[in-house]
């Protein structure tokens, strides 16, 4: 068997995988923030709206995307840490994959319907819901697993 901390765990590997998509797409995210704030010239600093002779305003279309960008910050970290942990646990592998792809799926999805193409409720809950339900599940998991 593999060691837990080796990257021929393929636990972990798919964990580095799916976080790593993760990592992307959140980065992804500021760059859309920005693009969106150039396309409806909506800066909420006074020196940026100041270098392109605006006046600071804000703008739905930019602080959907910001919502949906800080979204991911409030809810992927979480993730990373729960896996983590999670990994620990030494889990079915299968399940652990599963868990780790529907997450990222549903991320992606959370913020395809929020900011990409806003799609009326639930789906936007539906995905928050996924994702949460998740972290939660490979937490209460760890913690069963870990008590003293």
């Amino acid at each position: 068997m593999a060691s837990l901390i080796s990257l021929e765990n393929d636990v972990l590997r798919s964990y580095l995988f799916y976080s790593t998509i993760l990592i992307l797409k959140m980065m992804f995210m500021a760059f859309f923030t920005g693009s969106k704030r150039f396309k409806h010239k909506a800066f909420a600093n006074p020196e940026d709206a100041q270098k392109l002779k605006l006046k600071p305003k804000t703008d739905e279309n930019v602080e959907r995307v910001r919502r949906a960008h800080l979204n991911d910050i409030e809810n992927i970290p979480l993730f990373f840490v729960a896996a983590v942990i999670y990994i620990l646990t030494n889990p079915t592998p299968s399940i652990a994959k599963m868990l780790f792809l529907v997450y990222t799926v549903a991320r992606i999805a959370h913020t395809f319907v929020y900011a990409v193409v806003p799609i009326p409720q639930p789906a936007r809950g539906i995905s928050w819901f996924i994702g949460t339900a998740i972290t939660g599940y490979m937490t209460i998991t760890s913690l069963l697993h870990f008590m003293v």
